[in-house]
């Protein structure tokens, strides 16, 4: 073999090593980029979520600490512990306004031993004592009087149970939620018209923000009065709720983020939310309503919900044993 052939061989070897490590190069380039790109976009949205919990978070107020949580303080950081949120659906004359009534009020238990999750629906209307206040009254004017702490210390009182987070949602900016995420499709319970709106019972309804406000706020027409709004009112929260955790509305979280950051407010901060979302999911797939019953009656021209002791006691039960304080 002459001397210019090994050459030639030499210096094909030498190309053949050459392009190997350029193409390699590029792969590399490429998955480093797309690493970078991932983690940008990953930090993004870590960031904007972050800020969004930030504005929304708002301690409460004058809180009455339960004896059971100053013997055993709540800890989520392990994922063991059970414990509770009080959902508020505060009715107001506008978005980006949280003063007003409480007229949405419902329970939730979360027990991660068991992994069942719990709602209990709360009348509106309920006569109990108003913690704070001295009185007796309808335990939505709990909000109007004293806020979140009034009503979150009123609901402690009735059930004999620790409130250990609270979630109040504007309901009248709920519209700009439904709106963000695409709209809901929702299949009433009843057929009735609201304003504009008809409702078909046993119909799928695709629903836009105000639509969706329409539906879950009607109560003098359905034959069950509040315990019927309570219910619309839980699938527009229910379906609100599927409908965020869709892959159109992970693309679209930004609009969904801005419309909770001006409607919802609560006292869970960044680190609880990621706790909760860690160690507490297969405990929301197993969920139980329950609704706290009564019976009408008119004092002194006000109409209130009277509630029998059995009642009370009934789902005061359920809950503590959901919060394993039996």
């Amino acid at each position: 073999m002459t001397k210019q052939l090994r050459s030639r061989k030499h210096h094909k070897r030498n190309n053949k090593r050459t392009a190997g490590k350029i193409i390699f190069s590029i792969f590399m380039l490429m998955f480093t980029l797309i690493g970078a790109i991932a983690a940008y976009i990953g930090w993004q949205v870590y960031s904007d979520l972050r800020s969004t919990t930030d504005e929304m978070y708002k301690p409460v107020e004058a809180q009455e600490q339960h004896t059971s949580r100053q013997e055993r303080p709540l800890d989520v950081d392990k994922g063991e512990d059970p414990f509770s949120v009080l959902i508020m659906g505060v009715d107001t004359d506008g978005p980006d306004n949280m003063s007003g009534r409480s007229d949405t009020l419902m329970l939730l238990t979360i027990n991660p031993n068991t992994e069942k999750t719990s709602i209990v629906s709360i009348p509106r209307d309920t006569y109990t004592e108003i913690v704070g206040r001295g009185t007796m009254d309808k335990i939505n004017h709990a909000y109007a009087f004293g806020g979140t702490s009034m009503t979150v210390n009123t609901v402690q009182n009735l059930f004999d149970i620790p409130v250990d987070y609270y979630v109040s949602v504007n309901m009248e900016g709920m519209q700009q939620i439904v709106d963000a995420v695409g709209g809901i499709d929702v299949v009433p319970s009843l057929t009735f018209s609201q304003g504009e709106y008809t409702f078909v019972e046993g119909q799928t309804t695709h629903m836009d923000g105000a639509k969706a406000l329409a539906y879950s706020r009607m109560r003098k027409n359905d034959p069950s009065g509040d315990y019927g709004r309570q219910h619309r009112q839980r699938q527009v929260i229910e379906a609100t709720m599927q409908s965020v955790a869709s892959l159109d509305s992970v693309m679209n979280y930004r609009s969904i983020l801005g419309a909770m950051s001006s409607n919802m407010r609560t006292n869970m901060a960044f680190e609880d939310m990621m706790d909760m979302f860690n160690n507490y999911r297969s405990s929301v797939s197993d969920v139980e309503q329950l609704q706290l019953s009564g019976n009408g009656t008119m004092m002194n021209g006000v109409y209130y919900e009277m509630i029998p002791d059995e009642e009370i006691a009934r789902v005061q039960n359920h809950l503590k044993s959901e919060l394993e304080l039996n």
